[in-house]
């Protein structure tokens, strides 16, 4: 077998695939853009749905790459198993509607045994297939010229994800010899296919030839698609001939980076060192690569994931004796071994590195409350004279607090106590429940839909240059069908071959406007346009009068409403760079939303933004536009682009593209963007932040206004200082604040004499009632009702009872707004004979439909029955007979 590095694996398929005339796509960002089903993008295909499903169609419908995927619905199972991670690469290749069967399965031979690419043993080779999947079992048979026993039907051979695109798969397997069966001890599911470590699968290919309609049936294809999938750690770990994914040079250089770290701890010792130098060498991978995506951690959504693989990684680290934080110094082993396909780790490396170390040292400082509350369950069960810690309990600290199960028991074990770990079992299966459930929910590709992916017209836009344009009608669907005629007062889609209307991308909105014939007579109404899977731009149209198809039309875009998007939009360039220079290079658009109302600008950023921030943020912004510089774009390539430093995130977007438009503020803001943009600066007029909040993990969102809405804004807020003069009495509004502060004395003022009524009213309550003192059962008590008081109040009597000897026992109660509250109080040596305030309220509270609790020397409680207050009362004196 060829000796081959993991980089050397990787970079033979993309060129094999290359030299079929695919084209090869940079990896998506692990954050899944513009799909909100996914928390990570987690399979090869995740990042290509868009054209399987037909929404959208490629330029070259041959691809291939090299995928980085997050999964952690198994995460319990990393550094067990010899194959599960978290971060993996999956190698894929993709026909979108082109080549078949008769065309991949050959190809895939070749790439596995010609000597050019990996050169495997064919003889080590095996197939499953779908038992009804014949063409493929002759094709395969054809190819290879293997004996019959090399080709195995499995029924599961069925790639389906629910409604859309599925097919029938061909699964590819690695003989990894006899020694493999011999350590399973006659293993019933020996065989290709079948759960063991003999026969590894390293290669799935799917068929996608049906669609499964929502009503369960199943339709052919028009579009029949081709959709691969290696995992590289896995074939890594053939060719170079390891026992797991984890002895390949993915991870080994990581795994000696962490030995000097430890207490003298070797990888290959045991099972159980094992398995902490995995999880961490897993982790500390699939945190780098995500953080360097922009993702962050957080308590929620993939933040929270991030957050519980850093502190997961930390709890293993003590296993190996590392008590200090450690996980960022192996980031720059992360970057050397995967640079060579994925240099922005070693570009981002400082940055991962600080976000790193700011969540071990906050874990540091949580984990000794997670100890505290594993001590605190120990007391629990000594106290109550039981053996074993509840499943419950155990997976609490596992989920919430990265515990290990096998920490917690062993800390349990110094005690002499036990867990259940069917009930943690238990507990983690309802985890993997819900997440599987919540998988479905999300479902997969879309139901393929061939009406718009049929549409086959030219549709130039022309809206760069000019806001109205004559042009002729080559496409009109109506109820869903290509048509040549559609109705007057119908709703419908149009395509024309010049098209002056912004078709809905890159979070700016599609445009508005009319469309007349060129005599001037009003057709149609354009109430929206998107983007047809060719490119085209799609008018969604309200029909004034009937169209048809060919005719020639005259397309008027609303010139008011662009002008306004166009202003935001710009805005939000400055906006983007003035972040940057605020809170540091780190800051990355995660998204954006620009209309004629307002923008929408969210951003990665691991922290709080300050007041001063925020306001220096905005100053920028409008120091550009005072400055009123020239707006300039530049049509180039993607390589030009990089090298002026342009801001985009560099996907098939626009690494695919021949041509990128850059946009350029002096040398100061330079992005890639097909969006409309003002010619100046200076056009934006002016710019306001409205807010600024947290979304999700790690995201910030600022919203803000310009030009016309700003001073509307603006307006607004006189209008609203006015109604406080008035309101306020302040004769001018420079006058506002002296009025505010003298109210506000004022009102000081009152609230202190009423404060002052309060406490006399109290004490003279209190005087009344410290008379009426009656002995039940040996017992001296007071027991009274105080109307319209609140719980402070029965408190502060409660204190000055406290310093008299009247009683042994004091029990208050009040009635105020609908609600009743409770209050018991017992003196030191009633306390000592057992007599507690808490055991007394307890029993008392049910009267008033509530409950409480409290210390031993005073309780309270609060209920939504006041009529109960002299049942309460009464059962105080019935506790007390029964002590």
């Amino acid at each position: 077998m060829k000796q081959l590095t993991s980089a050397d694996i990787r970079q033979l398929f993309l060129d094999f695939w290359e030299s079929k005339s695919h084209d090869i796509y940079p990896s998506a960002s692990l954050v899944p853009q513009d799909d909100p089903t996914l928390l990570w993008i987690n399979s090869g295909v995740a990042a290509l749905k868009h054209y399987l499903d037909g929404s959208e169609k490629p330029k070259n419908p041959k691809i291939a790459n090299a995928q980085k995927c997050i999964r952690t619905n198994d995460i319990e199972n990393v550094g067990v198993t010899a194959r599960h991670q978290t971060f993996f690469e999956m190698l894929g290749n993709w026909s979108i509607g082109d080549y078949f069967k008769e065309e991949m399965l050959p190809w895939a031979w070749e790439f596995l045994t010609d000597e050019k690419w990996l050169g495997l043993d064919k003889d080590r080779l095996y197939m499953t297939y779908h038992p009804d999947d014949e063409e493929s079992l002759n094709i395969w048979r054809k190819t290879t010229q293997l004996s019959e026993d090399h080709f195995v039907p499995v029924e599961d051979n069925f790639w389906d994800l629910g409604a859309g695109p599925c097919g029938p798969d061909t699964e590819i397997f690695f003989d990894r010899g006899q020694a493999f069966q011999d350590l399973a001890d006659d293993d019933p599911e020996m065989y290709p296919g079948g759960e063991n470590e003999r026969y590894l699968e390293i290669w799935n290919v799917v068929f996608s030839q049906f669609n499964h309609m929502p009503d369960g049936s199943y339709q052919p294809l028009e579009q029949k698609n081709i959709d691969t999938g290696m995992g590289l750690e896995r074939i890594t770990s053939v060719i170079q001939n390891t026992e797991t994914n984890f002895e390949t040079d993915l991870f080994v250089p990581i795994i000696k980076a962490i030995e000097p770290l430890t207490d003298g701890h070797h990888y290959g010792e045991n099972k159980e060192i094992n398995t902490a130098f995995k999880v961490i060498a897993d982790h500390v991978r699939a945190v780098s690569f995500a953080i360097g995506d922009g993702a962050l951690p957080s308590n929620e959504g993939r933040g929270y994931i991030l957050r519980r693989l850093i502190r997961r990684s930390v709890m293993y680290a003590k296993q190996l004796g590392i008590k200090e934080a450690f996980l960022a110094q192996l980031v720059p082993v992360v970057a050397e071994v995967m640079g060579s396909h994925y240099p922005n780790i070693g570009q981002q490396a400082d940055f991962i590195e600080s976000i790193i170390s700011q969540e071990e040292k906050r874990f540091q400082e949580t984990i000794e409350e997670g100890q505290a509350i594993l001590d605190d369950m120990i007391q629990a069960l000594k106290e109550n004279h039981q053996t074993v810690l509840s499943g419950q309990d155990a997976f609490k600290l596992y989920d919430t607090y990265g515990y290990p199960l096998e920490l917690t028991e062993e800390l349990l074990e110094k005690e002499g106590l036990g867990i259940d770990e069917q009930g943690f079992n238990d507990e983690m299966q309802a985890q993997r429940e819900r997440a599987r459930a919540a998988r479905k929910q999300m479902g997969g590709l879309a139901v393929q839909s061939t009406v718009l992916s049929e549409l086959d017209v030219p549709s130039q836009f022309t809206g760069y240059q000019e806001t109205e344009s004559l042009g002729q009608i080559n496409a009109l669907v109506y109820e869903d069908q290509l048509v040549d005629h559609v109705p007057a007062d119908s709703v419908a889609y149009l395509v024309a071959d010049k098209t002056p209307f912004y078709g809905e991308r890159g979070g700016q909105v599609g445009d508005t406007g009319v469309i007349y014939s060129p005599a001037g007579e009003l057709l149609a109404y354009v109430t929206d346009v998107q983007h047809a899977p060719n490119d085209q731009n799609l008018h969604e149209i309200e029909t004034i009068q009937s169209l048809d198809l060919n005719q020639e039309v005259r397309l008027v875009v609303d010139k008011e409403r662009r002008s306004l998007i166009r202003k935001n939009h710009t805005a939000t360039h400055l906006l983007h760079q003035a972040l940057k220079d605020i809170l540091g290079d780190q800051v990355n658009q995660a998204g954006s939303l620009l209309d004629d109302r307002y923008l929408r600008f969210d951003f990665t950023y691991f922290g709080h933004i300050e007041a001063d921030q925020l306001q220096a943020i905005e100053d920028e912004v409008n120091q550009k536009i005072y400055d009123s510089i020239p707006v300039k774009t530049v049509i180039t390539d993607a390589d030009t682009a990089k090298a002026e430093g342009a801001m985009a995130l560099f996907t098939d977007k626009y690494d695919k593209l021949d041509e990128v438009r850059m946009v350029k503020v002096a040398d100061w803001s330079i992005e890639l963007c097909g969006g409309t943009h003002v010619k100046n600066t200076a056009e934006i007029g002016l710019f306001k932040i409205t807010s600024e909040t947290g979304v999700g993990s790690g995201v910030r969102r600022i919203e803000a206004l310009t030009s016309k809405a700003a001073i509307q804004y603006f307006q607004g807020l006189e209008d609203l200082l006015e109604d406080i003069r008035v309101e306020s009495k302040a004769k001018e509004r420079d006058g506002i604040l002296n009025r505010i502060k003298q109210l506000e004395s004022q009102n000081k003022e009152m609230s202190q004499e009423i404060e002052s009524l309060h406490a006399k009213a109290n004490a003279q309550a209190a005087k009344d009632i410290f008379q009426d003192v009656e002995e039940v059962a040996g017992i001296r008590l007071i027991a009274q009702e105080l109307p319209n008081r609140n719980m402070d109040d029965l408190r502060k009597i409660s204190d000055e009872w406290k310093q008299r000897t009247d009683s042994d026992l004091l029990v208050l109660a009040t009635s105020n707004k609908g609600k009743a509250n409770l209050l018991v109080a017992v003196k030191a040596d009633l306390v000592d004979k057992g007599l507690k305030a808490g055991d007394i309220i307890k029993q008392i509270a049910p009267k008033i439909n509530g409950g409480g609790g409290g210390r031993p020397d005073m309780a309270q409680a609060g209920g939504k029955n006041p009529a109960g207050i002299p049942d309460a009362l009464a059962e105080v004196k019935k506790v007390l007979t029964q002590v």
